[in-house]
């Protein structure tokens, strides 16, 4: 099939509530066959030739009877579904038609005229999103004690250990494998230039935007329309899933009457992380440990990298379209820690740690229980 032939294709449905999707409704991705009144007979069903005409049968048949049957092709299966026809609502000038599930009313399709290969990343986002009900044993639900394991299995009872930066491809890229090298570069510079980072996985990830967002980087809307009368485009981005080093290290500075500051001189990398590049004696930061650890990195060529301030975390979490790495403003990180320090308020630092960091005369309290390694 032509890369550059389109087909008749659910873009999105309107139901925002994914929960309530089915494997026996209208799902993103669909490709549309043929329609007819009755699924008995093969030669009954119309087959779809484009968006347009498709949506002229669906006038036709509205005019006799309300429902019918779609026949669709999803992944290798081909499937009849009970539909509804409905009208367009954000058509205007004339009347156009769609459909929704037969049972549900809310779930109601938009139609677009897309490639096959658009047609299978939508596929494969409904497929996700969905959720099969396993082949085995029948499954009851036990208590859990979510607060007891957060609490003593994390570093800090926010931080959620694992992190993730999504790639936006550029409008340059015309393939998943050009923002995926992009997404490795990246990586592969933190790490070089002394970031602990450690590699977990790497995924794609399909994003429906508006125009109607800012023009620097647009609104992430899944599986919604936001608005009938902005364009949808369809993108595709690269989800990149890391570790922050080996463990996450709880350094707590705390400041003594007279100090102004609390000794630390931080910087960001060009891949947009926060480190500390400078230790004062005698201050809050050199009584933490930090000035020791410091000096160890200096040596290794590491660098001391702070995963969170107070929990919140300082990692790098987008590339945009048009090239730019979203990270924390360091604005905000001054205004946390002036705001501290002017009340002689103690500050709690995670520092991503490498292996050769986590020797037992290193005077840094861990976190808990948590470290990033498997029990041995």
């Amino acid at each position: 099939m032509s890369s550059t032939q389109t087909l008749v294709c659910v873009k999105q449905v309107k139901q925002e509530v994914v929960e309530e999707w089915d494997e026996t409704m209208p799902l993103p991705g669909d490709i549309i066959e043929g329609i007819a009144e009755d699924s008995n007979d093969e030669l009954l069903f119309v087959k779809a030739k484009g968006r347009s005409d498709f949506s002229l049968q669906l006038g036709k048949i509205s005019r006799r009877r309300e429902d019918l049957w779609l026949k669709v092709r999803r992944g290798e299966s081909v499937l009849k579904l009970r539909v509804c026809v409905v009208p367009e609502r954000s058509s205007k000038l004339q009347k156009k038609f769609t459909f929704r599930a037969a049972s549900s009313d809310k779930h109601v399709a938009v139609l677009a005229d897309l490639t096959f290969d658009q047609c299978c990343e939508l596929q494969e986002m409904s497929r996700r999103v969905v959720n099969v009900e396993p082949i085995g044993f029948n499954q009851k639900g036990v208590k859990y004690d979510w607060k007891m394991k957060v609490g003593t299995y994390l570093p800090d009872r926010r931080s959620t250990v694992v992190s993730s930066i999504i790639f936006m491809s550029l409008a340059t890229e015309t393939c998943a494998e050009a923002t995926t090298v992009r997404a490795m570069a990246w990586f592969t510079a933190a790490v070089s230039s002394g970031v602990p980072l450690v590699f977990i996985n790497i995924q794609t990830e399909q994003i429906i935007t508006s125009d109607k967002a800012s023009p620097v980087e647009k609104e992430t809307i899944w599986g919604r329309q936001q608005n009938h009368a902005a364009t949808i485009q369809i993108m595709q981005g690269i989800r990149l899933w890391f570790l922050p080093g080996i463990e996450e290290k709880l350094v707590e500075l705390t400041p003594q009457h007279g100090e102004l500051r609390f000794g630390m001189d931080i910087k960001r990398t060009e891949e947009g992380f926060i480190c500390v590049h400078g230790v004062t004696r005698g201050t809050a930061a050199d009584r933490a440990g930090l000035r020791q650890l410091y000096e160890e990195a200096q040596k290794t060529k590491h660098l001391v990298i702070i995963s969170r301030l107070e929990g919140k975390s300082l990692m790098p979490s987008k590339a945009c379209s048009v090239g730019l790495i979203h990270c924390c403003d360091n604005a905000d990180i001054k205004e946390t820690l002036t705001s501290a320090m002017e009340d002689l308020d103690s500050i709690k630092l995670h520092i991503m740690s490498w292996p050769n960091n986590t020797t037992s005369t290193n005077p840094l309290r861990r976190a808990g229980a948590a470290t990033l390694r498997p029990p041995t």
